[in-house]
């Protein structure tokens, strides 16, 4: 290649003052600015737009990460002459560099699923496969990590080179914690916003520490089950909505007699001689006094079991389990469920449960109040000054009575002599004892 074609071809990259990135697209997450060996020119202008991150290479290493902003990079590179010196050693630059964009908004909608499906243990079911999918968003949060780590020296990496190993991760971090949660099937779909926050905080510090990678979002579109067991479901949401096949059998019956007899033609006539022929057959028993056929059995009654969900957790129980659970915690939140109702209810709005539930113990009665202290007395006399009690101030009145006593209480403008308060009186206070004959 010749002297000048080379020059017009790097002239470009080399003498650019205004190093910038004005990204177009939907999917890169990195792309390296192009310079000529390497080679920045000093005193050329860093422009970093929001959304993005600059990471300066200096000579293979990681030099300093750029907020958005505009900077000025100062190099040992001489100016645009360095360039033309350069050129008789054939552009080896004693300075090399690179700029490393990144940017750090939002990368939404990255599609994830299981690949094979995800065995777990089920409650009601036993052990049964399913498969998730959904999406999630992620961001670059740590641009030393991510260069480092997983960019390398690619000069343009988009999140098709990192998303398959998210996946990966994301699926085996799910397959754990289904297994953790042990979330019966029947209420997965109503678990999808909880177990996903749950699932992003779990991934989110491994994402952050490996690979420099912020999860921000994780959503579970939809898991589906086997077709055997989505089978089983509709057959019970089927018998939950008919409640009572007997029942069911006999309004069908009904109905069709009805059609029948409105039918003026042979079929109701049919309809119309069969119950004929049974009422008289029921009557010449009656007559001939022969036994009659004992009645068929009652329909069983029904299982009464719910799917209970309270302060131990859920299950499912029979109608007086679930009495006996709220009677022993009345001030919990309790719920319950059964096939073909539309959500979970509250206990007090299911007749068949409250009605079972025992009454609430009467609260206790409350004690009468305490008695009122006794007073106190501000009290004077021979021994100093101190409150005391009635008791307290007559035996000291009885101990020196020719003493002066002093009383005084809240209220009053000044003290009083004891011997002028009606609990102190003279004639109130017993006599003095009689000295003991030595």
């Amino acid at each position: 290649m010749g002297l000048w074609n080379m020059l017009k071809q790097h002239a470009g990259a080399q003498f650019l003052d205004v190093i910038e990135w004005l990204d177009d697209t939907n999917d890169t997450m990195v792309w390296r600015f192009p310079t000529f060996k390497q080679a920045i020119t000093d005193a050329s202008k860093l422009i970093v737009r929001e959304g993005q991150l600059a990471v300066f290479v200096s000579e293979g290493q990681l030099s300093e990460v750029f907020s958005p902003g505009t900077y000025t990079l100062d190099t040992r590179n001489e100016r645009i002459t360095a360039f033309f010196d350069a050129i008789a050693y054939q552009l080896e630059y004693p300075f090399k560099g690179d700029v490393y964009f990144m940017s750090t908004r939002q990368f939404l909608n990255q599609g994830w699923g299981t690949p094979n499906p995800v065995l777990m243990r089920d409650a009601e079911f036993g052990a049964v496969r399913i498969r998730a999918f959904g999406t999630f968003a992620m961001r670059v949060k740590a641009p030393a990590t991510f260069l480092r780590q997983v960019v390398g020296t690619d000069g343009l990496f988009t999140t098709d080179e990192v998303t398959g190993q998210l996946k990966r991760k994301l699926v085996s971090v799910l397959a754990e914690t289904l297994g953790q949660a042990k979330i019966p099937v029947l209420d997965l779909a109503a678990s999808y916003v909880d177990f996903g926050e749950t699932l992003r905080k779990r991934i989110g510090p491994v994402f952050l520490k490996e690979y420099g990678l912020e999860l921000t979002d994780f959503t579970i579109a939809n898991i589906t089950l086997p077709a055997s067991v989505e089978e089983a479901l509709d057959a019970r949401t089927k018998m939950g909505v008919l409640d009572n096949l007997d029942r069911y059998t006999k309004m069908q019956v009904a109905d069709s007699m009805k059609d029948a007899a409105n039918n003026p033609g042979m079929g109701g006539a049919g309809v119309g001689m069969g119950v004929g022929l049974g009422m008289g057959q029921q009557m010449s028993q009656a007559m001939s006094g022969r036994p009659q056929s004992p009645p068929p059995p009652p329909p069983a009654p029904d299982t009464q079991m719910y799917h209970y969900h309270g302060a131990n957790g859920q299950s499912e129980l029979h109608v007086d389990a679930v009495a006996e659970r709220i009677g022993k915690h009345r001030d919990g939140k309790h719920q319950i469920w059964r096939p073909g109702w539309n959500g979970w209810k509250d206990w007090s709005e299911v007749p068949e449960v409250a009605r079972r539930v025992p009454p609430a113990a009467p609260a206790p009665t409350a004690p009468p109040p305490l008695p009122d202290p006794e007073p106190l007395w501000h009290h004077s006399g021979p021994h100093g000054r101190a409150e005391r009690t009635t008791k307290q101030v007559r035996a000291a009145i009885i101990k020196s009575p020719d003493a002066n006593h002093l009383v005084w209480r809240e209220g009053w403008t000044g003290w009083r002599p004891a011997s002028e308060v009606d609990v102190f009186m003279t004639n109130n206070v017993p006599p003095p004892l009689p000295n003991e004959e030595s």
